[in-house]
């Protein structure tokens, strides 16, 4: 009999773990939104807090989050993004910085109840900042008391020894926006043959790495062969239906009137490029990265939780699963 049912249990597998990022101003899932963390197990979100810039050479607080609803049995993870400005500022008091990152943070989890046991710091730090930046990091994880996580981009980690490597308990890993915007063919968000370019760095990367992947789509807007503008949700149906918009070779549509849509002004001649990512892409990064490291990561976080972003990806139950399962 113990044979029988030891031979009738599946083994079990190391599974990477889900969630999202969670990066509008107001807290508030919608049915769908819950419906896809349910089907795919996330238990887990991401919350953009509040970015952090600066105004009048200060470091302010900007678009902080408001949540119009209890996160309920989602464990919450604060996010703040730091623009580089901030840490390239001369005059910076890193110690005040820290001080008050962390207590906006505290403010906004007692107002609503959120208990967390980790913070993410979400910065593009460059050579002349990394200094600023790994001091600032070094404060916040001795006075928060905490579990601190950082976001770490392709460049960082094929030239960590000049980049440095905060001292953080892990890195999630950005594996998008590789690439310049641009009004040519190629896709900024993910192209194969420039992700292979910093892939065989990532067996030497000092650091425990999880990995961001991208289920957004964005438009590029183009006037005269130049970027003028980037257009947030919307991909290719947001123009295929309209008769001022005619789709020439993907992933281009063509204006053939001056016209006011979606809050955007578009001149005749004007072009669209949309860039988006499809379900076999995220397949190939996860072929690619399964190849390139030497440890399972810990977790897959999908950015970002969003009904337009989801719809792409609903042809299947537990898409997101099937993914991590992959990796």
């Amino acid at each position: 009999m113990c044979f029988i049912l030891s031979a009738c249990t599946p083994p079990e597998t190391n599974q990477t773990a889900i969630s999202f990022y969670y990066w509008r101003t107001v807290f508030k899932l919608t049915e769908n939104e819950k419906y896809v963390l349910e089907q795919n197990e996330v238990t887990k979100l991401y919350v953009r807090y509040f970015d952090v810039a600066l105004q009048h050479g200060e470091p302010v607080p900007l678009s902080a989050i408001a949540f119009d609803e209890s996160p309920g049995h989602q464990h919450i993870i604060p996010v703040v993004y730091i623009r580089n400005e901030v840490m390239l500022q001369p005059a910076l008091n890193v110690e005040e910085l820290a001080d008050k990152v962390l207590s906006y943070i505290n403010q906004i989890n007692t107002k609503h109840a959120i208990a967390c046991d980790e913070i993410q710091i979400d910065c593009d730090w460059t050579l002349s900042s990394k200094e600023t930046y790994f001091r600032f990091i070094d404060l916040l994880k001795k006075n928060s008391n905490k579990k601190l996580s950082a976001t770490i981009r392709l460049h960082q980690v094929k030239y960590f020894r000049s980049t440095g490597v905060p001292a953080v308990d892990r890195g999630v890993l950005m594996y998008y926006n590789m690439g310049r915007i641009a009004p040519d063919s190629s896709n900024s968000i993910y192209e194969r043959e420039t992700a292979q370019l910093y892939t065989g760095s990532l067996k030497s990367y000092p650091l425990p790495l999880d990995i961001a992947l991208p289920v957004f789509s964005w438009g590029i807007h183009v006037r005269n062969n130049t970027v003028i503008g980037l257009l947030n949700k919307v991909d290719e149906t947001s123009f295929k239906e309209d008769e001022h918009f005619v789709m020439k070779e993907p992933p281009y549509f063509e204006v053939h009137d001056d016209i006011i849509k979606l809050g955007y002004y578009f001149e005749k001649g004007d072009r669209i490029k949309i860039e988006s990512i499809r379900a076999d892409d995220l397949e190939e990064m996860i072929e690619d990265l399964s190849e390139a490291m030497t440890q399972q990561p810990g977790e897959l976080i999908f950015y970002d939780l969003d009904n337009f972003n989801l719809k792409h990806y609903q042809h299947e139950k537990h898409f997101f699963q099937k993914i991590s399962r992959t990796l």
